[in-house]
Parts: structure tokens; sequence; C-alpha cells
């Protein structure tokens, strides 16, 4: 058994409550199962509770069933918040979506994750630019339905800088990216310590909400270590 397997086995043990086992536990009366606190969410309802529990968490929600639509979305996320520079990371969704193009019609100046970053000179120059960078837009992995977080892994988005640094995050993905629970999301993560594993993540990244920090005297505070904004636009497949 891999480490991988080890790991994830162990996360399911201890998130899992086995009835079972629990009758035969001996010594005091344990609490009951967890049955009903987090009901299974059905597939129907997968978008809508991502989006709410992702409002939840003070961060915006946007529908996109054209490329028109998409365009109209960015531009107004990108005035309000009055950004000037954008970062794209390399997710397939970005080329996909002529976002480069789309947002350079506008006069905006971007700054898309090309094939010469994958050396080290190429890599620090697109991080000097996420630092740089009004807003980020990445694609996810993931986005985990109950409790509203994006799933990033650097294998496919190249730099997670993109989604880190900059003051606003905008996030694009589909319907079939939704999973319900972390024990999904876990037992697809393309991550192992497997050396015969082809082109493994080295890192995963989940976000829910925006950073935020209450050190200093209780008061909340957001975007001082990262995104003050976070937007998860979902993609029709009707957009192509």
């Amino acid at each position: 058994m891999s480490s991988r397997d080890e790991m994830l086995g162990t996360i399911r043990n201890v998130l899992k409550i086995q009835e079972k086992g629990a009758r035969a536990v001996a010594g005091p009366a344990l609490p009951p199962p967890l049955e009903g606190v987090m009901p299974l969410i059905p597939p129907e309802e997968l978008a809508n509770r991502f989006e709410l529990e992702v409002q939840s968490l003070g961060c915006s929600t946007y529908r996109a069933s054209t490329l028109e639509e998409l365009d109209k979305t960015h531009c107004s996320i990108l005035e309000q918040t009055r950004v000037e520079s954008v970062v794209l990371s390399r997710n397939p969704i970005i080329g996909q979506l002529r976002i480069e193009s789309m947002l350079g019609n506008r006069g905006i100046r971007v700054v898309a994750w090309p094939a010469s970053t994958d050396g080290p000179a190429g890599g620090s120059l697109f991080r000097d630019e996420c630092f740089a960078a009004g807003a980020g837009i990445t694609g996810i992995d993931f986005a985990l339905a109950e409790s509203g977080s994006l799933v990033l892994t650097s294998l496919t988005e190249g730099s997670q800088l993109a989604s880190l640094a900059a003051p606003v995050h905008i996030a694009l993905y589909r319907r079939r990216q939704l999973r319900a629970t972390l024990d999904e999301i876990l037992q697809h993560l393309p991550v192992s310590r497997d050396p015969r594993q082809a082109s493994p993540a080295r890192s995963v990244v989940f976000i829910s909400g925006t950073s935020r920090t209450a050190d200093i005297e209780q008061i909340l505070v957001r975007g001082v270590h990262g995104p003050r904004s976070v937007h998860a636009i979902l993609v029709e497949d009707s957009c192509p």
C-alpha cells in the first residue's frame, strides 16, 4: 500500500463514524453517530449548495452560459475592483475560453503563463507578475459543495500564485468539477509520492473565502495575506 493510500485511509477512518464499531467499544457511552448532521447533497443540488456556501464566506458567485455573458461578468468584476492588469494560470479552461484575447480587447494588461515559464527564470518572472497584478484568473480542479471551497493543484495551474498573490481572485469552473464531500476529492487528487506516477502535483490549495486575519485587536481584516475578494464563475457547458 502506498503512502497516499495510507493517508487517505486514515482520513476516511477519522471522518466516518462506524456504528458497528461504536457498539463494540467498552467503557463510557459514546455520542450518537453524526447521522443527519451533514446529509448527502443530491447531484442536482451541488451547484446551488456550492454557491450558497461560497456566498456565506463573503465571496461572489456568477454563472455564464455564453462567451458574451462571461466577458460581461469579467468586465463587471474588474471595473468594480478597478483592476488594470491580470495574470492567468495555465489551466486548460483559460485557453478554451480565450480569456487572454477577451481581456486584451478590453484594454486590460494580461500576463499569461507561457511554456517558457517552466524554467527557473521564467517562473521567477511570472511570480513577480502575480504580486504586481490587480487580479489573478484561474481554473480549478474541484469545487467542494459542502464547504464552498475551491481546490487547485500545481499540476493544472502551473503557479498557484495566480490565486494567492493578487488582491482579486477569479476562479472559473464547470459543473462536472463539483463534488459533494471532501472524501470524494481526496480520492481523485493528482498527488502522489510514488515516483512511478507521471507528473504528480507538487502542492494542493484549498481556498475557502478571502484572506483574513484578526491578529490585531481581534478586528477582522481581509486581504492581508492574499486576495481580499474571491469570485467564482460557473461556466456552463453551452459556453465553449
